[in-house]
């Protein structure tokens, strides 16, 4: 299944999800996070199933939305991308093939030449901050298989808000290996980044994500299993 978050996407919606079905036949499915424009029309007319939230829950909300959906209709397979146009649906088959092979859990499409200074320093921060060994933390192109999609779909993994570096240290917990594949990527078509989109936006974001890092998701997994043995 290929999971598309979207607001006020109607300029791109429908050609991505009409190049998805044509090169891979896969479902496609469009989250719309309470769109003004004509984005669920467009996605519809383009032949996705469509689920429109009553409620703006934001990127990470969306793509929970999706993964549950696609859990309770017994997919083991499903890839995230964007609405915008920055991810290529060409690219999908190279995240896919190693989930299918067996030789890991979640694929990240990465293409880190796109990151601009404050993206660039936002990424190092986390780096140090969690010890992730990651190039491209905040790519949404992603394969995740039926273990990570469950994992995903489950309460612990509902407050996020950010779907990069909260799913990332949810997913080093519970051990599930997580591996990037270079794809590339196309300059976004419209709009810009919600979160890099100004210095201050970049301050709030980091602030944040170092909250959840800290009092939430915790460091690592081997704190996470003293934990557990000890309750």
């Amino acid at each position: 299944m290929i999971l598309i978050p979207a607001h006020n996407e109607a300029a791109t919606v429908g050609a991505i999800v009409r190049e998805v079905r044509r090169r891979w036949g896969y479902r496609v499915v469009v989250i719309d996070d309470c769109s003004t424009d004509d984005t669920a029309e467009i996605a519809r007319a383009a032949g996705a199933t469509l689920l429109p939230l009553p409620l703006q829950l934001g990127a990470w909300g969306a793509l929970q939305t999706g993964l549950r959906y696609a859990e309770r209709n017994g997919y083991q397979l499903a890839v995230t991308l964007d609405a915008d146009g920055q991810h290529e649906p060409a690219q999908i088959g190279a995240l896919v093939a190693p989930v299918l092979a067996g030789q890991a859990n979640v694929v990240i499409g990465a293409f880190p030449a796109r990151a601009s200074p404050a993206r660039r320093l936002a990424w190092r921060y986390f780096r140090w901050l969690t010890g992730l060994d990651l190039e491209d933390i905040t790519s949404g192109f992603r394969a995740y298989d039926e273990r990570a999609i469950r994992l995903l779909a489950s309460r612990e993994a509902t407050l996020l808000d950010y779907q990069d570096v909260g799913v990332l240290l949810t997913l080093h917990r519970h051990d599930l290996r997580v591996i990037e594949e270079p794809v590339p990527m196309q300059p976004r078509l419209q709009g810009v980044s919600r979160v890099f989109k100004s210095w201050w936006t970049v301050g709030n974001y980091m602030l944040q994500t170092s909250l959840l890092c800290l009092a939430r998701v915790g460091h690592g997994r081997a704190r996470d299993r003293r934990t557990d043995s000890d309750a």
